[in-house]
C-alpha cells in the first residue's frame, strides 16, 4: 500500500484521472482512489461528497485545461490563423496533459450529470460548452463581423467536427500529415464561410 501523502485535492484528481483512463469511469471509486493515494476514504469524502462528484471534478479539471490551452493558442493569432490554432489545440493539449486529454475526449459531459450531483457541480460540468461557444462567437466576430448561429455553426465544424474526425477518432494527434490535413480543411471551410444572414 502506498505511503500516505499530505492531503492535496490535485493528488486525488490525478489518481482519479489515471483510474478513469486505465479502466473507464466505472474504475473511479473512492476506495480505489484512496488505495492509489494512500489517503483515507474520509479524507477524500471531506472534499468530494460522492464518487459522482469526484469523477465530475476530474473531468471539469481536464476541460478547463483544454480550454486554457485553446484560448492561449487562438489568442496568439487573429483571423483565420486564430481558428487554425484553436482547431489544432488537441495536439498541444495532448503534449502537456496526456492523461487529461484521454479523459476529456473519452467521456462526454452528459455522462457525468446524475441525480447525485448538486446543481452547482452540474453547472460546472456544463460551463466548458458555454466557454467554447463564447470563443467561437469571438472568432466569428473577428472573421466576419457577426456572431449569429450560422457563424457559430461554421466554427463548430472547424473546432469540433474536423479535429474529432481527422485527429481524435483516428488517433492521429501525433501525425504531422493529419495536422496539415486539418489545417487545410479548416481553411477550406472558412473560405466558404457561414450561410448568409
Amino acid at each position: 500500500m502506498p505511503r500516505p501523502r499530505q492531503y492535496d485535492p490535485e493528488t486525488v484528481l490525478d489518481a482519479a484521472e489515471s483510474l478513469a483512463v486505465a479502466g473507464g469511469p466505472a474504475a473511479v471509486t473512492i476506495r480505489a482512489v484512496a488505495a492509489a493515494t494512500g489517503m483515507s476514504n474520509g479524507a477524500i469524502y471531506h472534499t468530494f461528497a460522492s464518487r459522482a462528484e469526484l469523477l465530475a471534478r476530474t473531468w471539469i479539471r481536464a476541460a478547463q485545461r483544454f480550454l486554457a490551452v485553446q484560448d492561449e493558442l487562438s489568442g496568439a493569432h487573429t483571423g483565420v490563423d486564430a481558428v487554425i490554432a484553436a482547431a489544432d489545440a488537441p495536439v498541444e493539449f495532448a503534449r502537456r496533459y496526456p492523461q487529461s486529454t484521454r479523459l476529456f475526449f473519452a467521456v462526454h459531459s452528459t455522462d457525468l450529470t446524475t441525480a447525485e450531483l448538486p446543481d452547482s457541480v452540474c453547472a460546472e460540468v456544463e460551463a466548458p460548452q458555454r466557454e467554447l461557444v463564447g470563443l467561437m462567437k469571438r472568432l466569428a466576430l473577428d472573421l466576419w463581423g457577426r456572431r449569429d448561429a450560422a457563424a457559430v455553426d461554421t466554427l463548430t465544424i472547424c473546432l469540433v467536427d474536423l479535429p474529432t474526425a481527422i485527429l481524435l477518432d483516428r488517433d492521429r494527434l501525433a501525425d504531422p500529415t493529419a495536422r496539415e490535413q486539418l489545417r487545410a480543411a479548416v481553411r477550406a471551410v472558412l473560405t466558404v464561410g457561414p450561410a448568409p444572414k
